[in-house]
């Protein structure tokens, strides 16, 4: 339970023994609250990516990447990275702005609006995060499918006995189980640390919205 709910739990009960906030002192907890929730989501989401980060260049030398490597598809792979981080870093750009923006309103509607708008950002920034994992996934099974050689034995075996349809049918179909399983784990990381937060920020637009009656 924050300060304020703790407050206003303690006027309930005992409403003659505390002085009465003015809108001004309830409008400054709410913005420092709100703030430093929009400053951590800018944190977790650069510690997130220092994460993926290590994560990639500590795997890079795994038997898969070097396999990988073999196929030569930096012409595909290159641009969809670099894409990639462009994106991710005009969302990081987005969240630190937001940071900036909140901390110096001086503004209930437009702190509710800011608020509004931090909300979706960080909407956007799991979409996206989902979205290039899945066209990464199809895109690499793509590539293998064009330049594994045991692969490309697979489909020309599967091709000769007429059983093409089925073979790409069922690789399809279990890409998509293993996608969905791990777009599931990431829902619920993304729901535990940016939902929870998200939770926080909706209290305060409410509170907001109640003193701006």
């Amino acid at each position: 339970m924050d300060e304020l709910e703790l407050l206003k739990k303690d006027w309930k009960k005992n409403g003659d023994k505390y002085p009465k906030l003015s809108y001004n002192e309830i409008y400054k907890m709410i913005l420092k609250k709100s703030s430093s929730i929009v400053k951590w989501i800018f944190i977790i989401s650069i510690l997130e990516f220092v994460l993926w980060t290590a994560l990639t260049i500590g795997l890079k030398d795994a038997d898969f990447n070097q396999r990988f490597n073999e196929y030569h598809a930096e012409n595909i792979m290159i641009p969809l990275a670099v894409a990639g981080y462009i994106i991710l870093g005009y969302f990081f750009y987005r969240f630190f702005m937001n940071y900036r923006t909140i901390s110096v309103t001086d503004n209930a509607k437009i702190l509710m609006e800011k608020i509004l708008k931090t909300r979706r950002t960080v909407r956007q920034y799991v979409a996206f995060n989902l979205i290039y994992m899945t066209i990464s996934a199809f895109v690499v099974l793509g590539i293998q499918f064009n330049k594994d050689e045991e692969m490309k034995s697979i489909i020309d075996t599967a091709a000769a006995d007429g059983e093409l349809f089925m073979f790409y049918a069922k690789t399809i179909l279990v890409t998509l189980i293993a996608l969905a399983l791990v777009i599931g784990v990431f829902l619920a990381f993304y729901y535990l640390i940016y939902g929870l937060l998200l939770k926080r920020l909706n209290r305060n637009y409410r509170e907001l919205k109640k003193i701006e009656v």
